[in-house]
């Protein structure tokens, strides 16, 4: 009887693999990961950078929405390689992330998140998280995500711009379910460096982990 061969990654196998990538993780924290579903809206400086995030630590399912292309002027803070400009950012940030993570289960959808799609493209997730840089588009989705799905945790961001102070990034509660990370202050006229809006990218995706986890004091 001929053996069945096992499955192997870089010739370890699949379940060595699985296990020596959450080793560094929070004890108890790795089955509830694996078993959430987050939904980021916005594939920037904000949402690829939480994407890798939560990739990195087995955030089992994730949902990319955005519908733009990767340009040159995306490569100084957003998480994606010259080798890619031109791609729909959510087929580049796919293939991205799961080269650094191949047990993830990534959801690429091209569409542009309008009033009228904001219940089906975010009706399946445990977390919804805004990652824009319109403020209208902000408005729009706050507005529309508490109407619809009053109980669902809602993750943003505001204020992530310049070269000020990283301390000046903060998360905060502003409402029932609504999370707020950033300055609140500095707009983007005055330019995105990769520093500043990486930090509020992992406000953005701690608190997105406190919440999966039930941490009572965010």
């Amino acid at each position: 009887m001929k053996k069945i061969t096992e499955i192997t990654l870089q010739g370890i196998p699949l379940e060595d693999v699985y296990a020596e990538m959450k080793d560094r993780n929070v004890a108890g924290s790795t089955a509830k990961l694996a078993q959430a579903h987050v939904v980021i809206a916005g594939c920037g400086g904000l949402g690829t950078n939480i994407a890798l995030a939560l990739t990195r630590i087995g955030v089992g399912h994730l949902t990319l929405i955005d519908f733009d292309t990767v340009e040159l002027s995306n490569l100084n803070r957003q998480q994606f390689k010259f080798s890619q400009v031109g791609m729909p950012k959510v087929a580049a940030m796919k293939q991205n992330l799961q080269e650094v993570n191949p047990f993830v289960d990534v959801m690429a959808v091209q569409e542009k998140i309008m009033q009228d799609n904001v219940q089906r493209l975010f009706e399946n997730a445990d977390i919804i998280c805004e990652a824009f840089d319109d403020p209208a588009a902000k408005a729009m989705l706050l507005e529309t995500a508490q109407t619809i799905f009053p109980h669902k945790p809602l993750v943003m961001g505001s204020g992530m711009a310049g070269i000020h102070s990283a301390n000046a990034i903060k998360t905060s509660k502003i409402a029932p379910n609504v999370y707020l990370a950033g300055d609140r202050v500095s707009l983007g006229s005055e330019g995105l460096m990769a520093p500043r809006v990486m930090i509020c990218a992992g406000h953005e995706a701690n608190v997105i982990v406190q919440l999966l986890l039930g941490v009572a004091e965010l």
